[in-house]
């Protein structure tokens, strides 16, 4: 009886158990008194743990390891108040395709449906924006839970799983074996389907492939590159994910997000086939559902997805590939290309177009130019240098003028969340710690979440933050100007001094006002060896690269 009982363990450490048992390294987290049996097994475990300073950056966290890793990004919080701050992050993961998991404490179960202090019904809240979302009642399931929850995380189209933990059920004490570690289950493209699309590339006279999604790698990346070589196929990367191809590669087409560069918006309408690997195409590539016809697309359209109920969903393809994007470029390294290629120089033709695009780096208002610092950037920072950034004009310096290199090297939210760039940075530091980490953040994007950059601080995550401050929700004051000229509402910000504030954490920080203090001060950021922080101050009137708020408002005004 003796031995029994030292066989059964609490439900809390079923819980860690399983996680050491399925690879987690490291937790993102708001303590909560709801799960202190969690955080005591915690505290003997081989998993790091991130103290983070609210929950949606503690989800973002999770987040961005999920994209740099593949693996579920493990994200702790408590009941209520908790679990909805962290929400932020759980819409990310969705609309990223982004695997996760959530745990949320709960009270107890024999308080349920009394609306007891903290109490959620986490299965409606979360229903629409994740996979699955449950609530372990028994101890001795704990195991079968997490086990689970893992493979729903990451098969088919990844995104983000919720487990409640009831309080009582942590201090349960069961006696259950742990299964085997996770294992990635890819789908396979059959031979039949990839004879058809070898078949469609040899007719083509105008293809053109999108990569986008998630469930990538390293080796896919390559064995893609590869492929597009040997076809000479031009290659465009959905939005942000530009890591997916190298940006300087003689068949990169450019980015299919906001801001599209015309001539390959133009080539993406002409083409007469369309490979798209992994994405989705939604509103921001598609240009708000513009650039296929819904539901049957006028080119001719492949779509190669890991998830079948995305195949046909909103496009219905002239051939669907239910494959995963590491097993489908696996497979296209066995397609050859026909003895002459009815689009040869189209490659080159559309690189080309790119670099126009991506080099014509415009002037602006003001002694601090964004170009210049983009110039610094591109000559000075290494090819497999991580970026993040959240949601703002700002961005589109970073994702229309750098050119990524290697995959790995981004963590931007698809869902357009403002706020990600700080805590995705700090994910990325400490998943990637040999390499660097810049975050562009603007005033009002960094605010939402500057919190974590104390959680920057505690965890010696040396990244450098890029604030960009014009004084405004620059995004929505454009628009504003836009639809209502000379009507500004709602979109002033009156900001601290930033590099102020991020030395009062104990970090390097200085204020830029020119272009030519840019890059000694970057130097000096990334020598300190320090969480750093740059503040650097933008004249309002540079809302975007291509127009001055001034020209975007006399415009509005003229068409009036």
């Amino acid at each position: 009886m003796q031995g029994m009982d030292m066989a059964q363990k609490s439900g809390g450490q079923l819980l860690v158990d399983a996680l050491e048992t399925h690879g987690a390294d490291r937790v993102f987290c708001v303590p909560g008194e709801s799960y202190l049996a969690v955080l005591d097994a915690l505290y003997d475990a081989s998993i790091a743990v991130t103290v983070c300073r609210q929950e949606g950056g503690a989800a973002m966290m999770a987040d961005a390891y999920g994209k740099l890793t593949g693996k579920p990004g493990i994200c702790m919080v408590t009941r209520g108040p908790g679990a909805t701050n962290a929400a932020a992050g759980v819409h990310v993961a969705m609309q990223d395709s982004t695997p996760m998991i959530l745990f949320i404490g709960q009270i107890e179960r024999g308080m349920r449906e009394r609306e007891a202090f903290q109490e959620v019904d986490y299965r409606q809240m979360f229903g629409g924006m994740t996979k699955w979302v449950a609530e372990i009642d028994h101890a001795h399931r704990v195991p079968e839970f997490i086990s689970r929850a893992y493979h729903v995380a990451t098969s088919g189209r990844p995104g983000p799983v919720v487990l409640a933990l009831p309080e009582d059920m942590l201090v349960e004490m069961a006696d259950v074996a742990q299964p085997d570690p996770w294992r990635q289950v890819e789908t396979h493209p059959g031979l039949t389907v990839m004879a058809d699309l070898q078949k469609r590339l040899w007719a083509a006279e105008r293809p053109i492939a999108i990569l986008g999604g998630s469930r990538w790698t390293a080796e896919a990346v390559a064995g893609f590159t590869r492929f597009a070589e040997r076809f000479d196929l031009p290659v465009a990367c959905s939005f942000r994910r530009q890591m997916l191809f190298d940006n300087l590669h003689p068949n990169y087409a450019g980015d299919v997000g906001i801001g599209i560069n015309p001539k390959l918006s133009e080539r993406i309408k002409a083409s007469d086939l369309i490979l798209l690997v992994g994405g989705r195409l939604s509103e921001m590539p598609s240009q708000s559902y513009t650039l296929l016809d819904i539901p049957q697309p006028s080119q001719p359209f492949v779509h190669v997805h890991p998830d079948a109920e995305e195949l046909g969903r909103v496009y219905r393809p002239s051939l669907a590939i239910h494959a995963s994007p590491a097993a489908f470029c696996k497979a296209a390294e066995g397609l050859q290309p026909p003895v002459e290629l009815k689009n040869s120089g189209d490659a080159k033709a559309a690189h080309e177009d790119y670099l126009a695009w991506s080099g014509a780096r415009p002037q602006t208002a003001g002694s601090l130019q964004m170009s210049g610092v983009m110039d610094w950037i591109e000559g000075h920072c290494a090819d497999d240098t991580i970026f993040t950034n959240g949601a703002g004009n700002y961005a589109t310096w970073l994702h229309r003028f750098h050119r990524f290199r290697k995959f790995g090297t981004q963590a931007a939210p698809t869902s357009g969340s403002m706020g990600y760039g700080l805590p995705g940075a700090v994910a990325a530091k400490l998943t990637c710690p040999d390499q660097d980490v810049v975050c562009f953040a603007g005033d009002g994007c960094l605010q939402m979440t500057m919190q974590e950059f104390g959680t920057a601080c505690q965890e010696g995550a040396a990244i450098i933050v890029l604030a960009i401050d014009n004084g405004m929700y620059g995004t929505i004051r454009m628009h504003q100007e836009r639809e209502y000229p000379g009507r500004p509402s709602a979109t002033k910000l009156v900001n601290p001094d930033f590099a102020a504030l991020a030395r009062s954490y104990g970090a390097f920080a200085e204020t830029v006002t020119t272009t030519e203090e840019f890059g000694p001060a970057f130097e000096r950021a990334k020598a300190s060896g320090l969480p750093a922080l740059l503040h650097l101050k933008l004249d309002p009137e540079a809302i975007t690269p291509a127009r001055s708020l001034t020209q975007i408002r006399t415009e509005a005004e003229a068409r009036r």
